[in-house]
């Protein structure tokens, strides 16, 4: 029985630290959610009684949250400007960008239900200690005073802890001191101790480590989910940071545009002033010219707040307007428009096949069937009967100072007989005194109906579950042709616009030398610029489309994290 007890306490000090060994979480996807080298996936609570306890349950450290600024804004200064390529302003989005930085913390917050998950597996240890004086007449010879006056000092110990197996072990150890003033205790002060050890075994609802960890594996598969809904979210966050660069490239360019149609109207409006002077046209001649040269001037006007409108949206994109000296700054974005030279086909089920693989918003939706799994697990074992098996064990001890009697009116000198908690403890683990018990317990249920409508509606969950599945992969099938649609019109738009500005600029030669010979009007020369701008402005919007499209089909096939230099293993 003693190798039994020390077997018994080895097994518990040794169990008592298996449930912080939490299996670590699958690794994040996106790199910028993965934790540093060495460190666990999640949070760790310290145990007693290392120090790390200590300091958490009585000088429990709350973290100073402070904003970072934004980095590496400067390094991209040049000559007072802010230069940027597309692959510098997205180095600084993901590194600034102020909805990103939250959807970093977004996922801590699953990972710390992990741990919380696990605490069914933590130990407690619960001791009281009490005092209690006691004064009471008595009512008879047998108290062995006129005014009875007792001291009761009761220490309770009390160990419980569930095991990965579903096993719920307690053990505790009680004592007892007792002293008062009657001439009749044998023992006085008398103290009594003993120690127990109780287990509840489920044998079948609620039995083995898998049932038990289940909401540890919910948790763990929670956590997958989150990844993915947050890899979703970034994607739309860099695909719309992204478009705005393409935007403020568009408004660039269109302002180039309308500069150079503003220096066509100039040169043909003192043109017509200078034949009007030299008498060789009439005054009614020079209205038009002056009204082209006004619209021009209106149109470059309009051009310069729509790129001062967008280039805001950018400083707000890598955070450069919360830096005083670098919202300042004139932005000069350095991707040149350029027609595309891609003329290849696009394989349309090789990509429909890559976005199946890719898509964090499908991929979340699948892990959800896991989930499903999981809670229909849980709902059957809540269907199986509870069955379990109890066992205790407690051993008892007595100590104190001891008055040897021979009867109630014994007349001669009593010699008391030393002694005290040696003695308790000597019998509690001499097991002189021990108790066994062990019992069955079967809690059938006739109906259950709530466990009954759990499953159903577990089942329920997952069905519809794997229709919002079918439903994610027909919408992304059909985003993905759109997509593929918009880029091949996109590049046949291209071509068609660069051959209508070819044309227009061809058409804007020859009205001027027709001029200049004198065989047309300035009405047919200005109508020739209008249409050169137009075409010109033209071909800006269907070059920056196309390359707004192609970034579209990457979100769609979910490559664009990967492009963009956020990793996904």
């Amino acid at each position: 029985m003693r190798l039994f007890c020390a077997l018994l306490l080895s097994g518990v000090s040794v169990l008592a630290e298996e449930p912080s060994q939490v299996p670590p979480v699958d690794p994040v996807d996106v790199h910028f959610n993965r934790p540093a080298a060495g460190t666990p996936e999640y949070v760790v609570a310290p145990s007693f009684p290392s120090k790390a306890w200590v300091r958490q349950h009585f000088q429990p450290e709350v973290p100073r949250i402070e904003l970072k600024r934004p980095v590496r804004l400067a390094d991209f200064v040049q000559e007072g400007k802010l230069e940027l390529s597309l692959k510098n302003y997205m180095e600084l989005v993901l590194a600034n960008n102020t909805d990103i930085e939250i959807q970093r913390l977004n996922v801590e917050v699953p990972r710390n239900a992990i741990t919380r998950a696990a605490a069914i597996f933590d130990p407690a240890l619960l001791t009281r200690f009490a005092a209690t004086r006691q004064n009471t007449p008595a009512n008879d010879l047998l108290a062995g005073a006129s005014q009875l006056s007792s001291l009761t000092q009761p220490f309770t110990a009390n160990y419980t802890q569930l095991l990965p197996t579903g096993t719920q072990i307690q053990g505790g150890f009680g004592g007892q001191r007792l002293s008062n003033n009657s001439t009749l205790q044998t023992f006085n002060p008398s103290i009594n101790t003993n120690l127990n050890f109780q287990f509840t075994q489920p044998l079948l609802r609620g039995r083995g480590s898998y049932i038990t960890k289940l909401p540890i594996s919910i948790a763990r598969s929670r956590l997958r989910q989150s990844e993915y809904q947050i890899q979703d979210t970034v994607l739309r966050l860099i695909g719309t940071a992204e478009t705005l660069y393409w935007n403020a490239i568009e408004a660039r360019e269109s302002l180039r545009v309308q500069e150079k149609a503003l220096e066509l109207a100039d040169a043909a409006l003192k043109r017509a002033q200078r034949e009007l002077e030299l008498g060789a046209t009439s005054q009614l001649e020079i209205f038009q010219p002056q009204a082209q040269y006004a619209t021009a001037e209106i149109s470059v006007t309009q051009a310069r707040f729509r790129l001062a409108q967008v280039e805001d949206q950018l400083r707000r994109q890598i955070s450069a307007d919360l830096d005083a000296d670098i919202r300042k700054l004139p932005i000069v974005l350095t991707e040149a428009v350029t027609a595309p030279t891609d003329t290849a086909e696009l394989d349309k089920d090789a990509l429909i096949t890559r976005a199946m693989d890719m898509r964090p918003d499908l991929r979340s939706a699948r892990q959800a069937l896991d989930i499903d799994d999981l809670n229909v697990v849980v709902a059957k074992n809540a269907l199986l009967p509870n069955l379990s098996l109890q066992g205790g064990y407690t051993t008892a001890g007595r100590g104190g100072i001891f008055y040897p009697r021979n009867s109630f009116n014994q007349t001669g000198p009593v010699v008391p007989i030393p002694g005290g908690l040696g003695d308790a403890f000597d019998q509690m683990f001499g097991f002189n005194f021990p108790t066994y018990n062990f019992a069955l317990t079967l809690n059938l249920p006739l109906r259950d109906r709530r466990a009954a409508a759990d499953l159903a509606d577990s089942t329920v969950a997952r069905k519809r579950d794997l229709l919002a599945v079918r439903t994610t992969e027909q919408q992304i099938r059909l985003e993905v042709l759109n997509a593929i649609n918009q880029v091949e019109n996109s590049r046949a738009s291209v071509k068609l616009a660069q051959i209508a500005r070819d044309l227009a600029q061809k058409r804007v030669d020859a009205e001027q030398k027709k001029y200049e010979l004198g065989t047309t009007t300035i009405f047919f020369v200005l109508a020739a610029q209008t249409d050169l701008t137009q075409a010109e402005s033209s071909l800006v919007t269907q070059s920056v489309s196309y390359r707004r499209n192609l970034l579209v089909l990457q979100q769609r096939t979910g490559e664009l994290l990967a492009e963009r230099g956020v990793v996904i293993p």
